[in-house]
């Protein structure tokens, strides 16, 4: 590793506690609205106990973890609502505190740098990508620091479109409509273009084949079995090293429209290329995060494709 590291930037999100007490002032006032909403009083204290006991958990994890980088590296705490605009230095790496799914959206915007995930809680998150607790985090960072830490590299997925924008994606991307309607759009793939009305695109990395897109091909095995075929529930694509893996969402077959295009590996050197016909609503997102989104509506062209960036998940030694 060239540049010396010196600075660990420590991300987390907000809990389900501190946007109650945003959107409520008070923990009284958001008891209230948890009791009227429930209707039992002893529901909502123990909803609301369920946020709190998650919420000191997590700060205690941050604590511990800000304890563990003293003496090793500087330390910086980074809200999960700022990454977008977040920058990143290269003396820098970077340690999530949270659960997987914060993993997955902290690792496009870091750009290749050195992730340590911490599970603050594994009686509550499953931890998939979060090899490390609070108490094991400082030889994590000791060892990418000497540059002798294991690293596991995960493919990218990148949208980019015709007028500069890019967004990438650790999991999946979706291109499609922002509410319940038809998304409306041009499909290019393999020599081979159809208009498509469909419930949208998703676009998936080998670490997200076993989410988003594993859902599609458990939907299209039942309904297959119900339809009198075979449906393979257990088995079913997964895009292998630098590939992706396209599905479309329930295209509709019309006089304008087409559904030979519904599935297929992307590469660098084939890539999947979208044009909206959508006036307003349309976006592409990335991770399950609407908030991280690109628009797509008429006149906006992309091209979806391998990233040439790479997320490094620092693993246990």
């Amino acid at each position: 590793m060239s540049t010396r590291l010196e600075y660990a930037i420590v991300i987390k999100s907000k809990t389900r506690y501190e946007m109650l007490l945003e959107r409520f002032n008070t923990a009284g006032q958001a008891k209230f609205y948890l009791k009227r909403k429930a209707g039992k009083e002893d529901d909502s204290e123990a909803e609301f106990e369920e946020y709190a006991q998650e919420h000191a958990r997590i700060e205690a994890a941050v604590a511990q973890v800000q304890r563990e980088l003293t003496g090793v590296v500087k330390s910086k705490i980074v809200e999960r609502e700022f990454l977008p605009s977040f920058l990143f230095a290269d003396n820098q790496l970077v340690i999530v505190v949270g659960q997987d799914g914060l993993v997955a959206n902290a690792a496009k915007y870091v750009r290749g740098r050195p992730l340590v995930a911490v599970n603050p809680d594994p009686t509550r998150y499953d931890g998939v990508l979060l090899p490390f607790r609070p108490e094991t985090c400082r030889a994590a960072v000791q060892r990418v620091v000497a540059d002798k830490a294991p690293i596991r590299v995960h493919q990218l997925a990148e949208a980019n479109l015709n007028d500069g924008q890019r967004l990438l994606a650790f999991n999946d991307l979706f291109i499609g409509a922002a509410s319940h309607v038809s998304a409306r759009y041009k499909i290019s793939f393999d020599s081979t273009t159809e208009e498509h009305s469909s419930s949208g695109i998703i676009v998936a990395t080998p670490a997200g084949s076993t989410g988003w897109l594993s859902s599609v091909f458990n939907m299209t095995a039942a309904v297959e079995d119900f339809a009198g075929g075979r449906g393979q529930r257990k088995t079913y694509p997964k895009p292998a090293g630098n590939e992706l893996l396209f599905v479309v969402r329930e295209p509709f077959l019309s006089k304008r429209t087409q559904c030979g295009l519904v599935a297929g590996r992307v590469s660098a050197s084939q890539p999947l290329r979208l044009e909206s016909l959508m006036p307003t609503g349309g976006v592409i997102f990335s991770d399950g995060v609407e908030a991280d989104f690109l628009r797509f509506n008429a006149g906006a062209v992309a091209t979806i494709g391998p990233a040439a960036e790479v997320a490094r998940l620092v693993q246990p030694g």
